[in-house]
């Protein structure tokens, strides 16, 4: 039996950590879920499951605009040095978009550039912020990248970058990333400028397969990429480290139809199939993966966003029926 760290959030996170919950259930494999709240008075309590159970299921949190406590994401991934966010991106048939096919993944670095949140009023009327590029994280999240796209049989890593404005930081990324490329000559190795990489994406996604990138960048092109295949509500995730990782959906918290029971869980369906693919059951996650194919292909039990009536349990329902 494995044991998981389930954190619901807020928001919409309680029902669709609660859909994940119950479609992993209902593979079969044995799961203990310690359930934890995260919320900001209760972070110190909700530290000791993940740090013994090294894996986690994670709901959306909501982070204050402007001011409030700093994202409690941004504070998991760096406390537990959880440097590979990893975000496929994949084409979902019944979903229309004006693309077909994509199947791509995002590696982001995790936990340097100006996601560290060290910045200070200098003056009055005048913020900084300070971006912290390393060459231990950037090799890291290269070889990563790297390993993963020979492991799978993916054929190019596109490394995005502003190197030509911010050429030691961003400069000292991609150097360390086309050093690491040498180790793998069976691999294309390309770079492009984020603000090319955007229009591109949108006019030629086709094009890429691997794209390897910094944290701000990669937060960016994430959600880019998400509507390039329908949406937030399809964009899945993982935060990797060295021995822990933590998964949860792209998409945040949507007060606005918090309660309502009307949430798409498939982002967060799907990130627990990544997670089952972590825990080594792959014949689960690619049974949970191929029962939300079905389900949203047959095009009888969608949700709203995608077009249906069906409340957040009946699209859960279908899934586990399509088990």
């Amino acid at each position: 039996m494995y044991r998981v760290t389930l954190i619901p959030g807020d928001g919409i996170g309680p029902e669709v950590t609660e859909a994940a919950k119950r479609v992993i259930d209902s593979t079969g494999i044995q799961i203990h879920w310690d359930i934890l709240d995260a919320s900001e008075a209760l972070l110190k309590e909700t530290f000791n499951s993940p740090e013994r159970n090294r894996v986690a299921l994670k709901g959306p949190i909501t982070t204050p605009v402007g001011k409030g406590f700093r994202s409690i994401n941004v504070m998991l991934r760096s406390k537990y040095d959880l440097y590979i966010n990893l975000r496929p991106i994949i084409s979902i048939p019944g979903i229309k978009t004006p693309f077909d096919g994509i199947d791509l993944v995002i590696f982001r670095e995790n936990t340097e550039d100006i996601y560290c949140g060290i910045e200070y009023m200098k003056e009055p009327g005048k913020a900084e912020a300070i971006k912290t590029i390393t060459e231990y994280a950037s090799e890291r999240i290269a070889r990563s990248a790297f390993e993963y796209a020979a492991k799978h049989g993916r054929r190019k890593v596109t490394v995005v970058h502003k190197a030509n404005i911010l050429k030691m930081s961003d400069g000292l990324f991609l150097e360390t990333a086309g050093r690491v490329s040498k180790a793998y000559p069976m691999i294309e190795f390309e770079d492009i400028i984020i603000d090319n990489m955007c229009m591109q994406l949108v006019t030629k996604p086709e094009r890429y397969d691997v794209i390897l990138t910094m944290n701000l960048y990669g937060d960016i092109l994430s959600d880019l990429c998400a509507g390039l295949v329908g949406g937030l509500g399809f964009a899945p995730s993982a935060n990797i480290g060295k021995d822990m990782a933590i998964f949860e959906a792209v998409h945040g918290s949507a007060p606005d139809i918090a309660g309502k029971g009307i949430a798409n869980p498939t982002a967060i369906i799907l990130s627990g199939a990544m997670m089952l693919d972590y825990l080594g059951e792959k014949q689960g996650a690619e049974r949970i993966r191929k029962a939300v194919l079905k389900t949203i292909e047959g095009q009888r039990v969608l949700t709203a966003d995608m077009g249906g009536t069906a409340a957040t349990k009946e699209f859960t329902e279908a899934v586990i029926n399509n088990l």
